[in-house]
């Protein structure tokens, strides 16, 4: 069930330290932090395989994650999905669909989370900012995007993987959260799709990578046990 409920006097709390590990981003976050104080924003609470929004659907805001985890994905007439992300808390949601009528993808809870929503035209309208903050972040976005495509045309599956991981150690721990330890709360065949590999090859490399002493894998859970020779794979020409 989809809850929803006013907020008042607290739009800057769910900000606090929602940020990316690169300073950039941490900076952006605060600048919206700042913008939004005072401000009446609307929260939702959705449980595990809800959607804050669907493909399609006419676009009325955008949504920054204050808690959980999600995934936004496309999904083809054959029913086929294509992960093109998955967001934490400090993310926006809906940035792909600016300039445009209607979602670009669909946006679903991972586990149980929350999203704070921001009627665009409305605040555009009534903070002269907001559309230039908006603007950050969407760049920032398109550069994390850019990054990944490099990611996956250059590197192999236990590289992607390694960075994967790498880059969610640093977010989580961003926000405070542990950078040895997660919980992946995407399903492997979705972080497969993610980085363009079959749900085998992913199971292969993080059974390799354990085997390595690099991480260990107990279900969801991961545990980065060597995060200096993960970074050195990286620098690798092919490992397999």
């Amino acid at each position: 069930m989809l809850q929803v409920r006013e907020s008042h006097d607290q739009s800057s709390d769910y900000l606090s330290g929602a940020t990316h590990g690169c300073p950039e981003t941490r900076q952006i976050t605060r600048d919206m932090e700042e913008l939004l104080r005072g401000i009446p924003l609307r929260h939702r609470t959705l449980k595990a395989k809800e959607h804050v929004f669907r493909a399609g659907q006419p676009r009325h805001s955008l949504f920054l994650v204050h808690a959980g985890f999600f995934k936004t994905c496309l999904t083809s007439a054959d029913g086929r999905e294509k992960i093109t992300g998955f967001r934490m808390r400090g993310d926006m949601l809906g940035l792909d669909s600016l300039g445009i009528e209607s979602y670009a993808c669909d946006a679903i809870a991972l586990d149980t989370g929350e999203v704070w929503e921001l009627p665009y035209s409305d605040l555009c309208g009534s903070l002269p900012e907001f559309e230039q903050r908006i603007t950050s972040f969407l760049a920032a976005e398109i550069r994390r995007d850019w990054n990944w495509m490099l990611t996956l045309g250059t590197l192999s599956a236990d590289q992607r993987v390694v960075s994967f991981l790498l880059d969610m150690a640093t977010r989580l721990g961003s926000l405070g959260f542990s950078r040895q330890h997660m919980i992946l709360r995407m399903t492997r065949a979705d972080l497969g799709s993610f980085l363009a590999l079959k749900l085998e090859t992913v199971t292969r490399a993080l059974s390799r990578l354990q085997d390595k002493g690099f991480i260990a894998v107990q279900g969801k859970e991961i545990t980065l046990r060597d995060p200096a020779s993960m970074n050195e794979l990286l620098q690798t020409a092919d490992c397999g």
